[in-house]
C-alpha cells in the first residue's frame, strides 16, 4: 500500500473537522495515511523532513499550501513529491483554478486517482514562492481588512473589499513586465496582480486567461481610482470583464517588478511587507501537483520540468 503525508493547519481556524474525517476515511482505504498538524514553519520543517518518498496532501486553504510549496523549496525538494490538496480554506482558489473539487470526499477521490501535472510558480526575489497569485492594492487591502472576518467564511471577503473599496486612496507604483513599462510610478494604481493562477479572494478571476502551465504570468494593472471608476472596475472584477476597461492594462511576461513608496503584497493570501522594490519570475513546470484528468494537459508530470 502507498503511503501519503496529510498536512494541515494546527491554528487556521477553518478546517471543519467531520469534512476532513470523511476525506480521510476516503484516503484511509488505499494509502497509509499519517496526518500530521503544524503550528508553524519549524514544525512544518519537521514533519517534511520525515516525509521519506511520500507524497504529500495539504489539508486546508490556499495559505496552507503556500506554506508548504515554500517549506519543500527551502528544502531542496519542491521537485520531489506531487502535492495534492483537500480544501479546507475560505478561498479555496487554487483548486478553483485547478479544477480541484472543493468538497473534501470529491477532492479525496481525485488523491486516490492520483492524475498529475506540472505547473509554475512565481519565485520573488527573496526566493520565496507563489503558487497561485501576488496581488497589490485594492486587493491586498481588502485582504487586510478581512482578516479579522474570516472565521464568518467567505462573507468576510465581501466585507473587506467593501472597506477597502471605500477606503483605498491607490499606490503610486511602477510596473515593469518583461522591460515594458505599465505603469510610470507617477499615478497611482488601483490595483496590480500577476497571476500563475487566475483567481483570488474566493473565486474573484483578476487574471482569467492565466494558465499555470504556459511559462508566463498574467499581468493585470488597474488606474482605475476614481470613486466611480472604482466602483464600475469592482463590478467587472466580479463578472470578469474587467480587461475590457479603458484604464485597465494587461499583458503576460515571465518576469514583473513592482518599485514605490511602501507598498504590501497578498500572496497566496498571506500578507506581507510594505516593500519598496520586488520581483517576481515565473519557473515552469516546477511543480508536481494532483489535479483533474481533463486539466491542464500541456505539462504532464511524465514530462520533463524546464527552468
Amino acid at each position: 500500500m502507498e503511503r501519503l503525508l496529510v498536512v494541515m493547519n494546527a491554528e487556521a481556524g477553518t478546517n471543519d473537522d467531520d469534512a476532513l474525517g470523511d476525506a480521510l476515511d476516503v484516503l484511509s482505504g488505499h494509502f497509509e495515511v499519517e496526518v500530521a498538524a503544524t503550528a508553524g514553519p519549524e514544525e512544518l520543517g519537521v514533519v517534511l523532513a520525515r516525509r521519506g518518498e511520500r507524497d504529500v496532501a495539504v489539508a486546508g486553504g490556499d495559505g496552507s499550501v503556500h506554506a508548504v510549496v515554500n517549506a519543500l523549496h527551502s528544502r531542496g525538494e519542491l521537485d520531489g513529491p506531487a502535492v495534492g490538496v483537500i480544501p479546507l480554506g475560505t478561498g479555496n482558489d487554487l483548486a478553483r483554478c485547478m479544477g480541484i473539487p472543493l468538497e473534501p470526499v470529491d477532492a479525496a477521490q481525485l488523491l486516490v486517482a492520483g492524475r498529475r501535472c506540472r505547473i509554475d510558480v512565481l519565485v520573488g526575489d527573496d526566493d520565496s514562492l507563489v503558487v497561485n497569485a501576488v496581488h497589490v492594492g485594492i486587493g491586498a487591502d481588502a485582504g487586510r481588512a478581512a482578516k479579522p472576518w474570516k472565521r464568518f467564511g467567505k462573507i468576510g471577503y465581501v466585507v473587506g473589499a467593501l472597506l477597502a473599496g471605500l477606503t483605498t486612496p491607490g499606490d503610486k507604483i511602477r510596473v515593469v513586465a518583461d522591460g515594458a513599462v505599465l505603469a510610470d510610478g507617477r499615478h497611482p494604481v488601483l490595483q496590480v496582480g500577476v497571476g500563475n493562477g487566475s483567481r483570488i479572494g474566493g473565486g474573484v478571476e483578476l487574471t482569467p486567461d492565466a494558465d499555470p502551465t504556459d511559462g508566463l504570468a498574467d499581468v493585470i494593472v488597474s488606474f482605475s481610482v476614481g470613486l466611480l471608476t472604482r466602483l464600475l472596475y469592482g463590478m467587472r472584477l466580479r463578472r470578469g470583464t474587467q480587461e475590457e476597461r479603458h484604464d485597465v492594462h494587461v499583458t503576460r511576461a515571465a518576469s514583473v517588478t513592482l518599485s514605490g513608496n511602501g507598498f504590501c503584497c497578498d500572496a497566496d493570501g498571506e500578507l506581507s511587507g510594505p516593500f519598496t522594490k520586488r520581483t517576481w519570475t515565473v519557473r515552469r513546470a516546477a511543480l508536481t501537483l494532483i489535479a483533474p484528468s481533463d486539466t491542464w494537459e500541456p505539462q504532464l508530470a511524465e514530462d520533463s520540468p524546464t527552468s
